[in-house]
């Protein structure tokens, strides 16, 4: 796979559409499946089951639930609803069922969407039992007074919940944590754009010949994932982790988003914002009150990790969330590459905000060092102007994103310049971070 262009935007698709006919929740086989897929394509992913009862903060390991079928059949034998057809027709966590019922029974175990007469919605119920289908309004409204059969062939039994984790050593003990959700059934921007594209990031990472932190990744189920998680980490991830990023809803081409931390003004924050605002400055930024993924554990009181999110469209607020008009043709290899390039350039942003110092008092002489164009033109002048106000501020106090905000020019633009002046002997890397330049 190529780390760059559109060839990294089809294979993020082609993995997306492996992985889309698997059925997925927060505990059972599908997750399972998930994972050994995304291990098979990225080297150390360790799969880890923790108990069914096992006690996570406020929280406990539910049963596992796993289904093989699930159908509605009318008196004639015609199936009306099958999960074979869309996973997303059988409630999430149904419990087994096998029985015939009145059309007015049938209705209070329906679930449907007037507002979005054609899609079939995604609904769970995780921590009650009950059984239940979901189905296109259109259709239900059709349904004909009778008896109908309903079968669900499901189990609720002790046993685990999966998350894989993959950890990248870098030359520091300090981390950069990243998670992503592998919980949903078939649905393409809340799904599974975020484990394709951490896997592309993740693979990215291990090319590299070298970096400067250890990079942290999760695949967990939402929710009770990352609270199983941050309890039997927290304390690690407290003494270690400098910047963390929430990945979710990154696969459509319509728009970018941000999300802050709780804190709003951590290092991840910082990052994000510069990026989006050099990659799409009219993205969209929502606060902390506007959550909804796991960014809600990772910066619960207590907690505080330094978690921000960059999106495409954000959960809830593009049309087809949650429901099965959230597809394939709603991601693109276009929208999934543009959100992976975003990570990119945040991860080398804090690999490289390091700190420089010039090296003479005063304006250096350019000229003498061949940095100073011979001729006039509108480019050289923006090239001269960036040189001389990074120079400006290379006090070996500020960092160079700071810089970078200042000066108002992308941080990856400034990555040449600061080499080269490394180079002519202007500026010395206090910190020792170009080695780390990719």
């Amino acid at each position: 796979m190529s780390n760059d262009g559109a060839d990294v935007g089809k294979s993020m698709y082609g993995w997306a559409t492996d992985l889309f006919p698997i059925c997925r929740s927060i505990t059972g086989n599908g997750v399972r499946a998930t994972l050994a897929y995304l291990g098979a394509r990225v080297s150390g992913l360790t799969v880890h089951e923790v108990p069914t009862g096992t006690a996570a903060f406020d929280w406990v390991v539910p049963q596992e639930w796993n289904i093989a079928a699930g159908w509605i059949e009318d008196d004639a034998g015609c199936r009306i609803v099958d999960f074979n057809n869309s996973n997303l027709h059988v409630m999430g966590y149904s419990e087994p069922t096998d029985g015939w019922l009145t059309l007015e029974e049938l209705q209070n175990h329906l679930f449907s969407l007037p507002e979005q007469p054609d899609a079939i919605p995604y609904i769970t119920s995780y921590y009650r039992r009950r059984w239940g289908f979901c189905i296109a309004h259109n259709q239900r409204v059709k349904l004909q007074p009778g008896r109908y059969h309903a079968r669900i062939d499901s189990t609720l039994t002790p046993g685990s919940l999966t998350y894989g984790e993959l950890v990248i050593p870098g030359e520091s003990d300090q981390e950069v944590f990243i998670s992503t959700y592998v919980c949903h059934p078939s649905m393409g921007n809340n799904e599974l754009s975020g484990p394709v594209v951490t896997l592309a990031l993740a693979r990215w990472l291990q090319s590299l010949p070298r970096h400067r932190f250890t990079y942290r990744i999760v695949f967990i189920p939402e929710t009770i994932g990352s609270i199983v998680y941050l309890s039997r980490n927290l304390h690690h991830l407290q003494h270690h982790v400098v910047a963390g990023f929430n990945i979710t809803c990154v696969g459509d081409d319509r728009c970018y988003s941000y999300l802050a931390s709780r804190n709003g003004r951590t290092l991840a924050d910082k990052v994000a914002l510069h990026v989006l605002g050099h990659t799409d400055p009219a993205f969209h930024k929502y606060s902390f009150l506007e959550r909804g993924s796991d960014e809600r554990q990772y910066c619960a009181p207590g907690v505080d990790l330094p978690v921000a999110t960059m999106m495409r469209s954000k959960y809830n607020e593009y049309p087809e969330y949650h429901t099965s008009l959230d597809d394939l043709s709603v991601i693109s290899p276009v929208g999934l590459e543009g959100a992976y390039q975003a990570h990119r350039r945040a991860f080398s942003a804090l690999e490289l905000n390091g700190r420089f110092r010039v090296t003479v008092l005063g304006e250096p002489n350019l000229g003498k060092r061949g940095l100073y164009p011979t001729t006039s033109t509108k480019d050289t002048k923006a090239r001269t102007r960036t040189l001389m106000n990074l120079l400006a501020y290379c006090d070996g106090e500020a960092s160079l994103l700071d810089i970078a905000e200042v000066i108002g020019v992308p941080v990856w633009e400034l990555v040449p310049l600061v080499r080269e002046l490394v180079a002519q002997g202007v500026l010395v890397d206090c910190d020792d971070l170009l080695r780390f330049a990719q």
